[in-house]
């Protein structure tokens, strides 16, 4: 691998206590497609754990539907760090992503985990 490092990502269920875990909405426009809860949602209780014991858990919904903070409520889980990505970003129906909005998403998940 032409000597570079390669970090392995921590086993989740071992590690969550120590990680920041952001989940995020599935939704089909262009303020959605960046990952999906779906364990959690479907009630599979080692990733409802791993989500209730993260460090910082930051919930990425799409819009004002709030999808991914309803299904981790739904869940018993307590979101304190909800964004709401169609309040920086026009939702529109496409599934064309921009540069320019990823920075800004990142930016504010940046501005979340920094808080305490």
């Amino acid at each position: 691998m032409s000597g570079r490092t390669v970090k392995l990502l921590p086993i989740c269920h071992k590690e969550a206590d120590n990680l920041n875990i952001i989940l995020v909405c599935g939704g089909a426009a262009n303020v959605d497609l960046i990952g999906y809860l779906t364990p959690v949602g479907a009630k599979m209780d080692t990733y409802i754990n791993i989500a209730r014991r993260a460090k910082k858990l930051i919930v990425i919904n799409g819009c004002q539907n709030q999808c991914a903070k309803r299904v981790l409520e739904q869940a018993g889980i307590e979101v304190k760090h909800n964004i709401i990505v169609s309040e920086m970003i026009k939702k529109l129906p496409t599934f064309d992503i921009r540069e320019e909005d990823i920075a800004a998403v990142k930016k504010k998940v940046e501005e979340e985990i920094a808080k305490e």
